[in-house]
């Protein structure tokens, strides 16, 4: 999920940037990132939700650091198309799925317009690729639609994302693609890397976001998720 943020001029992305899997000593500093990008909008998921997401699927979770600090993070997991995780209600549910639900995408504000965020999505897309993935999915939120959009996602509009990811919440999806090459500057996806980028509140946090978040919810500005709730679907 994610929530737009002002437009700031681009500037280069940081040569101090990693990109790792989350581990529990990161817990701290996601909850609390998440907690102030999402609470204002009313869509804050708490630490138990946050986690049941991780549980779900560690491989594609990451954490972004920047300068050795943390400054951002990924959250996704194997869904149902068409479906998503209701907002605040943890369920580990490992599914199996073709689909890469792209919940949460968060980059802290004071690094944000920097490219992070769709760093953050280009390694995520990378991930997906690997694994074998046909399509990624998010839920935009706070008008984020438009930052994923220019992302390559698609609104499917015949899925309404259920109230708790707000009034203005799109379902979004995408095909499984290539990464294209950050002008030179970021060196290739893969379970760790280094060089520079960031989570979606940049552009939103795709909770699903894109931007500064995403958790079946995407913060749009530049380039996040994101993620929200809806009817559990069958697994498979």
């Amino acid at each position: 999920m994610s929530v737009p943020s002002p437009s700031r001029p681009s500037r280069p992305l940081h040569q101090g940037v990693r990109i790792r899997h989350l581990t529990d000593d990161d817990w701290t500093a996601v909850v609390d990132l998440e907690f102030r990008t999402y609470d204002p909008a009313g869509l804050s998921e708490g630490r138990a939700a946050l986690e049941s997401r991780v549980s779900a699927s560690p491989s594609t979770c990451f954490v972004l650091d920047v300068d050795r600090r943390l400054a951002g993070y990924v959250l996704a997991l194997p869904y149902p198309e068409h479906a998503y995780p209701e907002l605040a209600e943890a369920d580990p549910t490992a599914f199996e799925s073709g689909n890469l639900h792209l919940h949460d995408m968060v980059v802290a504000d004071s690094l944000r317009g920097r490219g992070l965020g769709r760093h953050l999505l280009r390694h995520l897309s990378a991930t997906a690729l690997t694994r074998g993935f046909r399509r990624i999915s998010l839920v935009a939120v706070g008008g984020s639609d438009t930052f994923w959009a220019g992302n390559g996602f698609v609104a499917q509009r015949d899925v309404v994302p259920s109230g708790g990811y707000g009034p203005d919440a799109v379902y979004m999806s995408r095909a499984v693609r290539a990464p294209a090459p950050a002008a030179g500057r970021v060196p290739a996806a893969g379970s760790e890397t280094t060089a520079s980028r960031a989570r979606s509140q940049e552009a939103g946090r795709p909770r699903g976001a894109a931007p500064a978040s995403a958790h079946g919810r995407a913060p749009g500005t530049d380039g996040i998720p994101p993620h929200g709730p809806s009817p559990h679907p069958r697994k498979g």
